[in-house]
């Protein structure tokens, strides 16, 4: 096939590229060709045609040049890549023109704005192994964060995974072979499954010298993997973004020592930033606690809800500035109202930084710094050590406030190659070319009338066009009175066109012009474009100073509206909670009164509390919540509670809910004892660990055999403070000085049941699950034949393994058995919050009329409670 220079150019910038999708630019159109050419048309619905004049019918398909980033973000969101070959020479000049790539855009490195979520933060990463350790380098290029972490040991595999899911990123790079890779193919097609992957062969061939070029010493890894992992994933983004990244200036080491660790099961069971119907926001402790008014400041809040703290002083810093922002209602509104004037800064300066900013960038970047010095004004009066150390690193930026307000127009357009968005009176080259295009029309008006009177000529026109320019019109009648100096240009049917050499200098002035207004006002915004970058580091921190105290303040607003209350950060392993109540559940929660409920666990007297009761009786919530509030705590956030006293977690596991794994062929059950494995393996004494309903996935005694053997487990191995629920009533004979059985409070009358959701002491003897298939609408007659099965059992023969020995996890009997009490182990519903009360009261000093109005409040809350209210 006979290829024209074009097609040769094409293939030849083609082959630089095989894998990615090249747009190749062709005037005022990106076109694509061959193989590339059909999987557009497909992916985007774009008609499939070919070059005209071209025997062999080449497919081709195309998309105009000023709506080219629509496609882009489709194609980029879908996961392929895309590489832009730009027309760098003269399109007018004679000849091929020149064409090169000058980026390439994935999934990891798009910077479009309306390609990212402002809430959300779009990360690259790349998994490096070498010997028996797993590097993971990654970056944010929008933001300009870049981090890495290294895993060693035998859960070196799952940290890396549980990392991915924090992640979420929509680009993996994978240097060389993995000894994991099939794990880590499934783990991402089944968890994230938008995950495009790119392989790379070899780690950089500059390793030092990339670390140099970005980082400070004092952020430069030690380790020599780490350094290999990050640099090369520096190499990708240079040869992708192809411009200018040293906004990616700051190196975080990922250092799961310092963090409470929330590994994915936790995650996505708790709903901590993900919900688990679509995995967006909605319905997740995320959204309750977000108040937040910059894209900024709801980046870090979801940041610090996946790595809460463990340090107790870190904490109780965080909480000090919450408590104060939450008792000073014209403090948190003022910082609030200052902050909604704040565009995102950090992905602002990324554009600028990589020259795709535009005028309005900069406008949004003026407005944004015209609101530090307010932000500041607010903090200067703080007590709080973080609201005031954020005081001080917050700086002003009045000079480039300055330059901004007398440089760029209030409302610029989008192009920066069409002028009009340099104010009047910042260049005065720029002022004398405008004044020269303002008065061309007067000028015009001064020629043609001039003309008329030197010609006698009184229909004598002056017009334009864009082929011929500027001509003096005169019609056939007066052409006799023609001077010798006007030049025929062109014969119309009742006219002649003519020029002259004074109209042809001023078509050259004034055409000039326009081309030099647009040319200067390019440059000028160039330069003020690079005095910017000249703050872009200390403008960083600032943004990140901002996000902080848009965190604390929106916590501060979520505590105020909730009516939270300040946690006490303890060290001595107990979670005492009283009156909790989930965060999530409560606000949803408009037809019936959440029922608050106390938690303590510890090392003493309450290790493991079994809890038993029917289902739909609240059970999975109530343990939902007290993993919430310690996670909440450990964010430095105020709770939903009436009191608290938390001593920090290291872990928090989760068993909750399972469902068929289709994609790796593994059935509910199997799931479940893949969770409950890797709780077991790596769950410590200062973890916190949820289990609901271990066993239910097999046979009665196989689960409760397992159940039990989990149990014995936890206790006599791990003894960290576990939270276990389950239906097998059997267990609760397990009852000794660190397990203490609870129950959920049930009210009988007759066949009618009422779930009062209370946690209470004290173990339950009925499931109630016919109730519940009462309530869900089974047939009668199915839920009567029910009653009557249940009730053979319970009388037949089978027997129960209630009164079997417990045995010790070595096979040996424990040196004592605590004794049971005999009958009904539940108390009084009024155990808690209401038997409080009613000890506080003076009675023998009270009136009459004040006795009645306490009795009524009470009966009113046991009304309530009781779900009668």
């Amino acid at each position: 096939m006979e290829l024209t220079p074009m097609m040769q150019q094409y293939l030849a910038a083609k082959e630089q590229h095989p894998d990615d999708i090249l747009f190749f630019r062709l005037g005022d159109f990106y076109e694509m060709f061959f193989d590339d050419a059909r999987l557009v048309s497909k992916e985007l619905g774009l008609t499939l045609t070919s070059r005209s004049g071209n025997k062999d019918k080449t497919p081709m398909c195309g998309v105009p040049y000023h709506a080219a980033e629509t496609y882009i973000n489709k194609l980029v969101g879908r996961g392929y890549k895309v590489a832009i070959a730009e027309q760098i020479g003269d399109p007018k000049a004679k000849g091929l023109t020149k064409r090169e790539i000058i980026k390439i855009i994935t999934p990891g490195t798009v910077l479009s704005e309306s390609a990212l979520k402002d809430a959300q933060n779009n990360y690259i990463a790349l998994v490096y192994e070498k010997q028996e350790d797993i590097v993971l380098a990654g970056a944010d290029i929008s933001t300009g964060e870049c981090f890495y972490g290294m895993y060693r040991g035998g859960n070196r595999v799952q940290m890396l995974l549980d990392e991915l899911y924090r992640l979420a990123m929509p680009e993996l790079l994978v240097v060389g072979s993995l000894s994991f890779l099939p794990a880590l193919r499934d783990f991402t097609n089944l968890r994230l499954p938008g995950c495009s992957y790119t392989n790379i062969d070899e780690i950089s061939s500059h390793v030092d010298d990339r670390i140099v070029q970005h980082f400070d010493a004092s952020m430069r890894p030690q380790s020599q993997e780490a350094k290999e992992a990050v640099a090369t994933l520096l190499d990708y983004l240079h040869d992708t973004v192809m411009t200018d990244l040293t906004h990616l200036n700051r190196l975080t080491y990922l250092d799961a020592s310092e963090n409470l660790v929330v590994d994915t099961y936790t995650l996505r069971n708790l709903e901590i930033t993900r919900n688990l119907r679509d995995g967006g926001k909605k319905n997740t402790l995320l959204d309750v606690l977000d108040f937040t008014e910059t894209a900024m400041g709801s980046r870090l809040l979801k940041k610090w809800l996946e790595y809460p703290l463990l340090d107790v002083l870190a904490i109780n810093r965080r909480l000090d500035a919450v408590e104060e922002l939450t008792k000073n209602f014209a403090l948190r509104e003022g910082l609030r109202k200052d902050c909604q004037e704040i565009h995102d800064f950090e992905r602002l300066l990324t554009r600028i930084e990589v020259g795709t900013a535009n005028a309005r960038d900069l406008i949004a970047l003026k407005i944004s710094l015209k609101c530090l010095p307010g932000l500041r004004t607010h903090l200067k009066e703080v007590k709080s050590l973080m609201l005031s150390q954020c005081q001080k690193r917050i700086q002003s930026f009045d000079e480039l406030v300055d330059l901004l307000t007398r440089s760029i127009v209030d409302e610029p357009g989008i192009s920066l190659r069409d002028g009009g968005i340099i104010k009047n009176g910042y260049n005065e080259e720029l002022d004398e070319y405008r004044r020269v295009a303002h008065d061309s029309k007067t000028m015009l008006q001064e020629m043609e009338e001039r003309e008329r009177e030197a010609t006698g000529i009184k229909s004598l026109k002056i017009g334009y066009n864009k082929v011929f320019g500027y001509y003096i019109e005169v019609r056939h009648s007066g052409t006799n009175l023609v001077p010798e100096r006007y030049i025929r240009k062109q014969t119309l049917a009742n006219a002649e066109r003519y020029i002259t050499e004074e109209l042809k200098a001023f078509e050259t002035k004034i055409l000039g012009a326009h081309e030099k207004i647009v040319a200067i006002e390019y440059n000028l915004f160039t330069e003020i474009r690079e005095q910017i970058k000249q703050s872009l580091a200390a403008i960083q921190s600032t943004a990140h100073e901002i996000a902080v105290v848009d965190v604390l303040a929106s916590l501060a607003e979520a505590a105020s509206n909730g009516n939270y209350v300040r946690p006490r950060m303890t060290t001595d392993g107990e979670i005492s909670i009283k009156d909790g109540r989930h965060p999530l559940v409560e606000r949803i929660l408009t037809r019936d009164l959440f029922v608050p409920n106390d938690a303590r666990l510890n090392h003493e007297d309450c290790e493991i509390m079994l809890i038993t009761g029917p289902n739909m009786a609240g059970k999975s919530t109530y343990m939902r919540q007290v993993a919430l509030l310690t996670l909440m705590a450990q964010i430095g956030s105020f709770v939903p509670a009436r009191e608290a006293a938390i001593s920090p977690v290291d872990r928090i596991f989760t068993r909750i809910g399972a469902s068929d794994d289709l994609v790796s062929g593994q059935s509910t059950f199997m799931v479940e004892m893949n969770e409950v494995a890797q709780i077991l393996k790596y769950a410590t004494r200062n973890s916190l660990v949820i289990l609901d309903e271990i066993g239910r996935g097999t046979s009665t005694f196989d689960g409760m055999s397992i159940a039990r053997s989990v149990i014995e487990y936890m206790e006599q191995k791990i003894h960290a403070k576990t939270l276990f629920a389950t239906h097998y009533h059997e267990l609760t004979d397990l009852e000794d000085d660190k397990i203490r059985n609870y129950c959920v409070a049930v009210k009988e009358r007759g066949t009618q049941v009422a779930f009062l959701r209370r946690i209470v002491p004290g173990a339950a003897d009925k499931s109630y699950g016919i109730h519940v298939a009462r309530l869900a609408g089974l047939p009668k007659a199915v839920t009567r034949r029910a009653e009557e099965i249940l009730s053979e059992l319970e009388n037949g023969s089978g027997e129960s393994v209630r009164g079997a020995e417990k045995q010790n996890i070595e096979g040996k009997t424990p040196a004592s058995e605590m004794e049971k009490q005999p009958g009904d182990m539940m108390p009084s519903l009024f155990a808690s919050s209401l038997s409080e009360t009613l000890l506080s009261l003076d009675v023998m000093t009270m009136t009459p009329i004040e006795a009645m109005n306490e009795l009524y409040k009470l009966q009113a809350q046991a009304k309530r409670e009781a779900g009668q209210g």
